[in-house]
C-alpha cells in the first residue's frame, strides 16, 4: 500500500479479532512512531506496550469512552518526557508519533483506534496510578491494536469549503 492510498483509507477500528499482535509487528510500529518529526528533533516519546489483559481491563474504569479495550489483544501508551521536549511542544509531538503509528498499522494489514487521554484530568491521573508512570512522563494517548474483526469502508472527508488561498 502506497503512502496516499493509506492516508485515504485508514479508518477507526474498535472490534478485533482474538488473533495476538507479534512482536514483530510492535516494533514496527514503534519504530515508524520514533520516525515522526518533532520540534528541534527532540523526540520526547516513550512507548508502554500493554498486553497484560488485567491492565487493559482497568482503564475502562477511568476512562469512560474505551469500554471496548477490554476486548483488544495490545495497546501502546504514547507518552511524553516533559525533560527532553521544547517547552509546549510534546503534545504535538507525541501526536504525529501516534500518527505514524496509525498509518502504519493500517499499512501492514492490523486494525487501530487512537484513544485519546491528553488533556483529561482524570484520563491523565488514571494512567499515572494504573502504570506507575514517573511526574515528567506524560499519557498522550493509547493505540489500540489488533486484527480487524471486519475492515471499515473508506470514508471520503475532502472538504473544498475549508480551504482557502492566500487570504480567508
Amino acid at each position: 500500500m502506497d503512502t496516499v492510498e493509506a492516508l485515504l483509507t485508514r479508518r477507526t477500528v474498535r472490534q478485533f479479532s482474538a488473533e495476538p499482535v507479534s512482536g514483530e509487528d510492535i516494533h514496527m510500529l514503534i519504530k515508524a512512531a520514533m520516525q515522526a518529526p518533532s520540534a528541534g528533533n527532540a523526540q520526547p516519546w516513550h512507548f508502554v506496550i500493554l498486553n497484560d489483559r488485567v491492565l487493559l481491563d482497568q482503564i475502562p474504569t477511568f476512562h469512560t469512552s474505551s469500554a471496548f479495550l477490554t476486548h483488544v489483544p495490545v495497546g501502546i501508551l504514547v507518552c511524553a518526557d516533559d525533560q527532553i521536549a521544547k517547552p509546549g511542544r510534546w503534545p504535538l509531538d507525541c501526536s504525529a508519533a501516534a500518527e505514524n503509528m496509525l498509518l502504519a498499522a493500517h499499512a501492514s494489514g492490523l486494525g487501530a483506534c487512537w484513544v485519546g487521554i491528553e488533556p483529561v484530568a482524570e484520563r491523565i491521573a488514571g494512567f499515572r496510578r494504573l502504570l506507575d508512570l514517573p511526574e515528567n512522563i506524560h499519557p498522550v494517548c493509547l493505540i489500540a491494536l489488533g486484527h480487524p474483526e471486519n475492515i471499515p469502508s473508506r470514508v471520503d472527508r475532502y472538504q473544498p469549503a475549508r480551504i482557502h488561498l492566500n487570504h480567508w
